[in-house]
């Protein structure tokens, strides 16, 4: 993406985009260097985790946010970053822009951890309704309402077996061994990156420079206002298939759009 729009102010690169840029780069190197020498997953420590994790900390709702999971992830909110973040540095100024870029990032943590919810409570009236009922039956409800289809090969067998013994209480301790593993990944793998609050910022530039040209693929130009909505729409929809092995968390992205979009709208009711 490229765009047509040139801030007018002196900073190319203001004091908060740099700062930002240089504490995501460190905190990636760091991450690597500390894996591979010292055994230490940085990810575990500072990812936000689902607050029943044992891994949980309430430090994570910022720490998470400089956190990358690759290099490309990590280039692609980088340069983002730079993109819009220097347009709206420059017209917002340092404090209100940093103000703007946390506040979309906790939100944006916050609607992911609140739809989260909703899968995790689902998965714990799973597991209780198979050890009440303790049948092949039962396994197989669970299966289809709460197993990913990447996984479900799995469960199958041990239904298969269970289906063909079903007084065996070795498979169904199995059976509930593996839903019970599925409720432990869910809650364990933690979400990072700043994908939420550059989205937020993707937001912004949307609302406040609404007819500058975005260019896709540094060629196909676009609307940032369209562009915005389209992309919006793409998270949503991408969000509600939950489509087998698709590890973005589309909810985060969306909610760093909800929380950019009200914070926009209450300063805007405030004639700043």
């Amino acid at each position: 993406m490229n765009s047509n729009f040139r801030p007018q102010g002196i900073k190319m690169l203001p004091d908060v985009v740099k700062n930002l840029l240089i504490i995501n780069g460190l905190m990636f190197f760091a991450t690597f260097v500390m894996d591979n020498t010292m055994g230490v997953d940085l990810t575990r420590i500072l990812g936000l985790h689902y607050f029943s994790s044992e891994f949980f900390k309430p430090f994570q709702f910022i720490t998470h946010i400089f956190m990358h999971g690759s290099l490309m992830h990590l280039f692609m909110n980088m340069f983002a970053l730079w993109m819009f973040g220097n347009v709206l540095e420059n017209h917002w100024g340092p404090q209100r822009f940093l103000i703007y870029y946390m506040a979309t990032a906790f939100g944006a943590a916050g609607l992911h951890i609140f739809v989260t919810w909703f899968g995790v409570h689902g998965l714990e009236q799973g597991i209780e309704a198979l050890r009440v009922s303790g049948t092949p039956e039962a396994f197989q409800y669970f299966i289809t309402e709460h197993v990913p289809d990447g996984l479900k090969n799995q469960f199958v067998e041990v239904r298969s077996a269970w289906e063909s013994s079903p007084g065996s209480s070795q498979l169904r301790e199995q059976a509930y061994s593996y839903a019970n593993q599925l409720y432990n990944m869910e809650i364990n793998t933690p979400i990072v990156g700043a994908s939420g609050a550059v989205f937020g910022l993707l937001l912004a530039f949307g609302m406040l420079f609404p007819n500058t040209l975005i260019y896709l693929y540094f060629a196909i130009p676009i609307k940032a206002k369209y562009f915005v909505a389209l992309y919006g729409a793409f998270e949503l929809y991408q969000g509600i298939a939950n489509n087998p092995g698709d590890n973005v968390a589309h909810f985060a992205h969306l909610g760093g759009m909800l929380f950019g979009f009200i914070l926009i709208k209450f300063w805007r009711s405030k004639g700043h």
